[in-house]
């Protein structure tokens, strides 16, 4: 039995986040977009190219934002995976839109990007493209089959903060994209979101909709004499202490990433010698996509039970976890949505996979007892 308990994740602090706080409360600014949610607008802006970011209090809302945005009326269909959070779907299912599932490749899990064009019916608006373990989508195809067939794209990057698609930053390809902060991302502040709208053409009515329906922000601007409410929508924007606990996180946003490369990477050269045992697939990162190590999982054999092996980590202090339960075999999945195909490798991998635990500060040491522990697991 280790010693130490191995948490799956750990939330990173910077030593920041208390004093900007402090800040926020001393300027006596805690509603939302306040001096420090304009600094992290800024950011995001130069970091994507976005035409417009706006924090949101949650991936969630952003997505909400997306369904709305997009005018999504009851009977629209929506093309996703079934292998995503249920966030990607619900959030399209309250417009009364239905999310049509096909199947992911096989190497990223990723929406499988040839399965697209045949799911499209007269009824299809959009295309969700969900960046798996902060690994793109083939987005060049995706976007050409949408330009084809008069389409929007949307990028559920809720993992993808930090990580590129042929020097592209993730969120920042399709008309709009979606980013979390929650805890257990890379870059955090609890609960929290953002929406890059890519699409310059939505973004006033991307202020709307945050802002309750109003045109309250162009009053903060001084563009108009008084704001009064013009369109749908609801509070979807954060409160200025979280964007003050975001914005130290942003300014070690590439540490961040440096050092979860680094154990992501060890991860890699540790395993390399199991996948050759042909036991277990470690996850494969294509040329044209620059990860941000969201995560490390592998794929174990078909003839390992996952139970056996999380349990066995369990006994020896780590915790690791499997992931989604493919949404189109949940009760709501089965309700609201429909699928093209058998989603043969959805239902496989889901079943297949498992989570290493991975945070910043997780040593060497500790990865490669965890490795030695998993070794010892399927053999």
């Amino acid at each position: 039995m280790m010693s130490q308990k191995v948490p799956f994740n750990w939330p990173h602090m910077t030593g920041k986040e208390l004093h900007y706080i402090a800040e926020a409360h001393l300027n006596g600014s805690l509603a939302g977009d306040g001096p420090f949610t304009k600094r992290c607008h800024a950011w995001l802006e130069q970091k994507s190219g976005t035409a417009k970011a706006l924090l949101t209090h949650s991936c969630t809302a952003a997505l909400e934002m997306s369904a709305l945005l997009l005018d999504i009326k009851p009977g629209d269909e929506i093309i996703m995976p079934s292998y995503t959070f249920v966030s990607t779907a619900n959030a399209f299912v309250l417009r009364g839109g239905v999310p049509v599932f096909v199947d992911i490749r096989n190497d990223t899990l990723n929406i499988d990007e040839t399965l697209i064009e045949a799911a499209i019916t007269p009824r299809t608006r959009a295309i969700v493209a969900v960046h798996y373990a902060g690994v793109s989508c083939e987005m060049d195809t995706i976007m050409e089959v949408a330009k084809r067939h008069h389409l929007r794209v949307v990028e559920d990057a809720a993992q993808g903060l930090m990580s590129y698609y042929k020097g592209r930053a993730l969120g920042s390809i399709g008309d709009l994209g979606t980013y979390s902060f929650h805890e257990t991302k890379n870059v955090i502040s609890g609960e929290g979101g953002a929406l890059l709208v890519n699409d310059p053409d939505l973004k006033l009515r991307a202020e709307i909709i945050r802002e309750k329906g109003t045109d309250r922000s162009r009053f903060f601007r001084g563009e108009i004499d008084k704001y009064t409410w013009q369109d749908i929508g609801s509070s979807f924007l954060p409160g200025e202490l979280i964007a003050a606990f975001l914005w130290a996180q942003f300014e070690e946003a590439e540490r961040i990433t440096t050092q979860r490369l680094a154990s992501w990477q060890h991860y890699h050269g540790q395993l390399e010698t199991l996948e050759a045992k042909g036991v277990l697939r470690r996850p494969i990162v294509p040329e044209s996509c620059q990860h941000n190590a969201h995560m490390y999982y592998v794929l174990l054999a078909p003839e390992i039970n996952r139970q056996e092996i999380l349990a066995k980590l369990k006994q020896q202090g780590i915790l690791s976890v499997f992931h989604y339960i493919p949404l189109h075999s949940s009760p709501a999945g089965l309700k609201y949505c429909k699928t093209h195909g058998d989603l043969e490798v959805t239902v496989r991998q889901s079943e297949q996979l498992i989570r290493l635990p991975l945070w910043v500060g997780l040593t060497t040491m500790l990865q490669d007892k965890i490795v030695e522990v998993l070794c010892d697991a399927v053999n």
